[in-house]
């Protein structure tokens, strides 16, 4: 077993905040050394939770779609990694899932990082990644974050709002992200993939 499949199955066995998680223990990452891309997202959902396939829920969807990828290429560790910032699903609030456990982060985000060293394209999805990718650099919310995506861009940092369907409100007001945005998403992830 190398250091960095060792360093994967420790992710993957923590039970750090056990005693905070009303549904048990589930880690959901997927990681590779030599992938490209890597997705930087919040925490799992429920049906992820249930699965243990990350965003394999209607956000999934989403974002395959936006990224312009199929399930194939979305699903290939050796191309994309996904890393939320928390591995395991929350449980729920009054207004939807809680946020990441605060203990996630801390313990296995800059390790497993650190071990991706051909990362070029890093999808920031939603306020929680943002504030551990972009920290001071954010914008005075997610939206205007988003909307100065070219700040960032040249350091391989895409700022995207989550693919919830509960952000189509945010969509309908907001149509430059798929007029202007996407377009270069894609550009973006096409020769990474290939």
């Amino acid at each position: 077993m190398t250091q960095f499949d060792n360093l994967i199955a420790k992710a993957k066995a923590c039970s750090l905040c056990a005693p905070e998680l009303p549904h048990g223990v589930r880690p959901v990452l997927q990681v590779s050394q030599t992938a490209r891309i890597l997705i930087a997202g919040q925490a799992p959902g429920s049906k992820v939770h249930a699965t243990g396939i990350p965003f394999d829920d209607a956000s999934g969807d989403r974002l395959r779609d936006w990224m312009g990828v199929s399930r194939g290429t979305f699903y290939d560790p050796a191309k994309i990694a996904i890393l939320p910032v928390g591995f395991c699903y929350p449980g729920t609030g009054k207004s939807g899932d809680l946020p990441p456990r605060k203990e996630c982060a801390p313990k296995w985000r800059q390790p497993l990082l650190d071990a991706m060293p051909n990362i070029e394209l890093t999808l920031v999805i939603g306020q929680y990644a943002a504030k551990w990718h972009l920290g001071r650099a954010l914008q005075k919310n997610l939206t205007e974050t988003v909307r100065c995506w070219q700040q960032y861009a040249a350091g391989g940092l895409l700022p995207l709002p989550h693919p919830s369907p509960r952000n189509n409100i945010w969509m309908k007001k907001n149509p430059w992200f798929s007029k202007e945005i996407l377009p270069e998403l894609r550009d973006r992830i096409r020769p990474l993939v290939d």
